[in-house]
């Protein structure tokens, strides 16, 4: 996983909310045995609505989703969060998240930033209004601001998951990190186990 400390980018106003985890990637993209690829299915049931929101050119770069209330809800799907990253995403911002997405969120190094319903709707308007306006995400700090028009929000994040971001570390990173006691442990432990 990759150190993240600040990430700024453009918005893109995903106005729904309880979107799930089958509407982020449908099922049929399951069957990959590969890693890769994800993000022609992202949205994909949705993409061929000419009038979605990511078929709009204006927003064609952005990295950061700004979605409504209950993302993420539905099957637990790691699939989920490599078509958002693979996407182009960094983090996703919305009023409420399902906490097993959020959790597939912080292991696979994809930032949620959950806002409250005002916030949301303010930043929807503002990044209609103005696509090419920055929005930056700060893990450190926690905060999330828009410069250009005032807005700097606090948003809360689970020590051990900012800690993740902060340090680049996965599971594998972390267990990494204690592997001179895994290595005594092995040392001393009887031989028929």
């Amino acid at each position: 996983m990759k150190t993240v400390r600040v990430i700024s980018g453009r918005g893109v106003p995903l106005k729904r909310s309880d979107v799930d985890t089958d509407q982020i990637i449908p099922a049929d993209w399951l069957k990959r045995v590969e890693r890769t690829g994800f993000e022609k299915g992202l949205f994909s049931t949705w993409r061929d609505d000419r009038n979605f929101v990511l078929n709009d050119e204006r927003y064609a770069g952005a990295s950061i989703l700004v979605a409504g209330k209950s993302f993420g809800v539905g099957s637990s799907r790691e699939h989920a969060v490599w078509a958002i990253q693979q996407g182009g995403f960094d983090a996703v911002i919305a009023p409420s998240f399902s906490d097993i997405f959020r959790n597939n969120c912080g292991k696979n190094g994809l930032i949620v930033v959950e806002l409250n319903e005002d916030t949301v709707a303010k930043l929807w308007q503002i990044i209609e209004t103005e696509p090419r306006t920055e929005i930056t995400v700060d893990v450190e700090r926690l905060t999330v601001e828009v410069p250009s028009c005032g807005i700097s929000e606090k948003f809360a994040m689970n020590a051990d998951t900012q800690n993740r971001f902060l340090n680049g570390l996965d599971d594998i990173a972390i267990s990494l990190q204690h592997v001179d006691a895994i290595s005594q442990f092995e040392k001393t432990r009887p031989s028929w186990f």
